[in-house]
């Protein structure tokens, strides 16, 4: 099993650029990537504080229908976030929130994961908010610890961050319990830093995403594959970097972090994200789309 662990949210897409009216849509980084999972076949569950609003339900009802297992998620009546992404000519978001007083903030660590937990992956805005974001880190250090291989993406989202010296040290602080390291280019570029030095640090992995410009792996062992985007007409990029995470997290847990078929697995995964960005808003593929399309 994989546990993704994070915030679940609702997007307001705008139906029209530069602006117009918005639509609900489920979203937040690690509900995409339990999603995608989901939805790609793999065994996985959500760990999260979820609203008991109306957003809430919906958000659950669309892991539900995917097959994710929600026995790790926690209900309260505090609101669900929202997150306002503003769409660019070539499809891009950037991102306003509203999370004052919000579920997830007040996510408590969980006394233990399933007993068929292979690999937790955390990420975006619940590595942020305090006082959850103490919770979700002592989750990855103490899973990191037992032997679970971990996934961090960053998903660097700036307007959320109060103090940025502070957020590069704690990512830096991280590194040795993460097994790989997922991030954007523009993410890298906002961290700062050398990805030999985060190798360094402790991940067996560094996977950089450049959009249409493909994504990159660099290994502790020494390995450099590139793999090129899928060309696609981009209806937007929400969810595409989380399509990414899901795709990922089956390379490792079928192969351990050290075992990866890099090629195939980075291939499959820009596969998954071109779908991802066929289409508005977070959905990712399911399985048998990707069948189809090799």
């Amino acid at each position: 099993m994989i546990v993704v662990g994070g915030e679940a949210l609702i997007d307001l897409v705008p139906l029209e650029r530069p602006a117009g009216a918005l639509l609900p849509r489920p979203g937040g980084g690690p509900y995409n990537t339990a999603l995608a999972l989901g939805r790609l076949g793999a065994e996985v569950a959500f760990c999260s504080r979820v609203s008991t609003d109306g957003f809430g339900d919906a958000l659950l009802a669309g892991l539900r229908a995917a097959g994710v297992d929600l026995s790790l998620v926690r209900r309260g009546p505090e609101p669900t976030s929202l997150a306002v992404p503003s769409l660019a000519p070539d499809g891009s978001a950037a991102y306003g929130f509203y999370v004052e007083g919000t579920a997830d903030r007040l996510f408590t660590l969980p006394p233990a994961l399933p007993p068929g937990a292979r690999a937790l992956a955390l990420g975006t805005c619940s590595l942020v908010l305090e006082p959850g974001a103490s919770a979700y880190e002592a989750l990855l250090r103490r899973e990191s610890r037992r032997g679970l291989t971990t996934l961090v993406d960053p998903n660097v989202r700036p307007a959320l961050i109060a103090d940025p010296a502070a957020y590069r040290r704690r990512f830096l602080e991280r590194l040795p319990y993460v097994s790989v390291l997922k991030l954007s280019q523009e993410d890298a570029d906002w961290i700062g830093g050398r990805v030999d030095d985060w190798l360094a640090a402790g991940p067996s992995a560094v996977v950089l995403t450049r959009g249409a410009a493909g994504l990159t792996v660099w290994t502790a062992s020494g390995e450099e594959h590139t793999q090129a985007a899928r060309p696609v007409t981009v209806a937007d990029t929400i969810g595409a970097g989380d399509t990414v995470n899901a795709a990922l997290l089956q390379g490792l847990v079928a192969a351990g972090p050290d075992a990866v078929d890099w090629p195939a697995t980075l291939a499959y995964a820009a596969r998954a994200a071109a779908l991802t960005c066929s289409r508005p808003g977070a959905e990712p593929p399911y399985a048998a789309e990707l069948d189809r399309g090799r």
